[in-house]
C-alpha cells in the first residue's frame, strides 16, 4: 500500500541551480521521520517540496495519491502543517492570535471561529507550554519562546501529518527534550505522521523511527537507525570520523567523534 506522502522521481532547485535531480523520497504512513545531512545538501528543500511550497521542475510530489499541486491550497493545509525553518508575523500580534492563525485553513465563509477552534488553539497551547505567554506580545519574547509559538500554531492546526525544519532551533536542551517527547507522543498516540529537519544525530535516532540520510541533494541512506547507522554512513554523510555504540538509555545508535580525526569536509 503506497505511503500518504511521497514524491517520484523529482528535479528540485531555486532559480535554475539544481539541487535534487530523480529524487524518490516515501514518508512512512504513521511514524516519526528525521531527515538528516550537512547543510546545504537539500533537506530543507525536500521539506518545502512535500509541503507544496516548492514546484517540482520534473516529476510530481504525491499527497493521497494525487499530485499535490492539483490540490487546493486550503484542502492541503487540512491535511499537512509546515513549521519552516525562518517564519515572519505582523508587528503587535498576541501569542494566542497567532496560534489561532493556525485554524485559518478550517475556517470558511459559512463557518466561523467555533469553541472547537478556541479548544484546539488552548490545547497547542498547553503542550507547549506557553499558556502564561498567551496575552504576551510576540516582539517580546525570546528566541527560544518565539519558537515554541510557531510550533504551537503548527499544532493548532490539527493535521495528521507535521512537517517541521529544524524545530528545535533556539530551544535549550530541556525544552528541546520535551518537544521532541511530544512529537513522539503525537506520533505514538495519537498516531500523526512526522517528518522533522534535526540537526542532532543523537535526538534523531533516538526519537525518530525511520532515518532518510542525505548528501549533495541525493538519499544516501534511509531505514530504522538500528539498522541503516553506523560509522561508514557518518563519514560518507558527514565526513567525520567517529564510533558508533548503543545508547546507554535507550539503546539507539549513539555517535561519538573521534578526537585528533579531522572531518572530511563536506563540500
Amino acid at each position: 500500500m503506497t505511503n500518504r506522502l511521497l514524491t517520484s522521481t523529482v528535479d528540485l532547485g531555486y532559480d535554475g541551480r539544481p539541487i535534487s535531480h530523480g529524487l524518490t523520497v516515501e514518508v512512512p504512513d504513521n511514524a516519526f521521520t528525521a531527515i538528516i545531512g550537512p547543510n546545504a545538501c537539500g533537506k530543507s528543500t525536500l521539506l518545502r517540496a512535500l509541503s507544496r511550497l516548492l514546484r517540482p521542475t520534473a516529476g510530481e510530489v504525491v499527497l493521497d495519491g494525487r499530485d499535490i499541486h492539483t490540490l487546493p491550497a486550503k484542502e492541503v493545509a487540512r491535511r499537512l502543517a509546515l513549521l519552516p525553518q525562518t517564519s515572519i508575523a505582523p508587528d503587535g500580534i498576541t501569542v494566542a492570535d497567532l496560534v489561532g492563525r493556525g485554524r485559518y485553513p478550517h475556517q470558511s465563509f459559512l463557518k466561523q471561529w467555533s469553541e472547537a477552534d478556541e479548544a484546539a488553539v488552548a490545547a497547542a497551547l498547553a503542550a507547549t507550554g506557553i499558556e502564561e505567554l498567551a496575552n504576551r506580545l510576540l516582539d517580546e519574547l525570546s528566541g527560544g519562546q518565539r519558537q515554541r509559538v510557531w510550533i504551537a500554531m503548527t499544532l493548532a492546526q490539527d493535521t495528521e501529518l507535521l512537517l517541521l525544519d529544524e524545530p528545535t532551533t533556539y530551544l535549550d536542551i530541556a525544552h528541546q527534550i520535551e518537544l521532541l517527547e511530544l512529537f513522539r507522543t503525537l506520533n505514538r498516540e495519537h498516531g500523526r505522521t512526522l517528518v522533522a529537519v534535526l540537526h542532532d544525530l543523537n535526538q534523531a535516532f533516538r526519537y525518530a523511527d525511520h532515518v532518510i540520510a542525505m548528501r549533495d541533494g541525493a538519499v544516501v541512506a534511509e531505514g530504522a537507525p538500528s539498522e541503516i547507522v553506523d560509522a561508514e554512513l557518518v563519514r560518507r554523510v558527514f565526513g567525520l570520523a567517529s564510533r558508533v555504540v548503543p545508547d546507554p538509555v535507550t539503546g539507539t545508535p549513539l555517535v561519538v567523534p573521534e578526537l585528533g580525526r579531522p572531518s572530511e569536509v563536506a563540500r
